[in-house]
């Protein structure tokens, strides 16, 4: 399988940063992928294929092996012929157990490697656990939001329209009052008008002026009873008014707030959103991600005899 191409400025840092890990434990142990990884802030497919070519140059040792004997040597008298076969095969002896040793230890960091790669696999799906439950809970604290403001809304909307529906029957009310004082005053003028013509004519009729008179003052008490109830009713509608026009004051004020908390519900919603549609970004990064890191591990924890073989061969 081709390996992608990892670009220098990426392939640097990871180096620079296993053997900054590395010299910190003094050398003791090597540094797990994942922990490069996060230091240089680079994704785990680059970051394994740059620690496996780290890792085998920390331990890589060169061997001669001795194949097979030349053909000077063959030619030479059979004593050194095979004094020096005998020191050939130590050589490769040496060399064969040498390349075994080496492979040993490849195969020992592989299965490290598979093993850091396994436990950054649960660490990424715990982490991707969370942030699905935080993006499910932020979702809804945004509706509940929402919910309420719309509520109280509609609740403040329903006082606003009572205390305006008060306000303009105590006007009617005040309108026909004032209608009603001025018919008393035009009758009360038209009984003075009527009562000065009698007065002209009282010596004529004075049994009609008594009656002016009289009827006169039963409409001047009157007009007082009914000025006295105007003013009665007058300084009950402007309490009345005055009531009703600090109802109206705290229902706007209360439904200002309630727009200004709407407001502040559909910016909580629309941030909600941003954030679950980022997370969910996320997400399907860490997806994509985690794909990839379970086809490495396939790549690594494929049949071990044949690469063995390989090998030897």
């Amino acid at each position: 399988m081709n390996q992608p191409t990892i670009p220098a400025d990426v392939r640097e840092r990871i180096v620079a940063v296993a053997d900054q890990l590395y010299q910190e434990v003094e050398r003791e142990r090597f540094p797990t992928v994942d922990q490069v990884r996060r230091a240089a802030k680079v994704n785990m497919n680059d970051a394994s294929a740059i620690m496996k070519e780290w890792r085998r140059a920390q331990t890589a040792q060169a061997a001669p092996v001795a194949i097979q004997v030349p053909e000077a040597i063959q030619q030479a008298n059979a004593a050194a012929v095979a004094t020096l076969w005998q020191q050939a095969q130590e050589l490769a002896n040496e060399s064969l157990r040498a390349a075994q040793a080496g492979w040993e230890a490849e195969r020992g960091e592989l299965d490290a490697m598979r093993q850091e790669l396994a436990e950054a696999y649960e660490t990424q799906a715990r982490e991707l656990d969370q942030v699905e439950v935080r993006a499910a809970a932020v979702e809804q604290a945004a509706q509940e939001a929402a919910q309420r403001a719309a509520d109280e809304i509609g609740a403040v909307r329903t006082e606003l329209v009572q205390a305006l529906t008060r306000a303009e029957r105590a006007e009617a009310k005040a309108d026909e009052i004032e209608r009603r004082a001025t018919d008393l005053r035009t009758e009360l003028d038209h009984a003075h008008r009527e009562q000065e013509r009698l007065a002209a004519a009282a010596e004529a009729d004075r049994s009609r002026v008594a009656s002016v008179i009289q009827e006169r003052d039963r409409l001047a008490a009157e007009v007082a009873n009914l000025s006295a109830k105007l003013d009665t009713e007058r300084e009950t509608h402007q309490e009345q008014r005055k009531i009703s026009a600090q109802e109206a004051h705290r229902a706007s004020e209360r439904l200002t707030k309630a727009q200004a908390e709407r407001d502040e519900g559909r910016m909580v919603a629309s941030t909600a959103r941003e954030e679950a549609a980022a997370l969910r970004g996320e997400i399907d990064a860490l997806r994509q991600q985690l794909a990839s890191q379970q086809e490495l591990l396939r790549g690594l924890t494929g049949p071990k005899g044949d690469g063995k073989a390989d090998r030897r061969k």
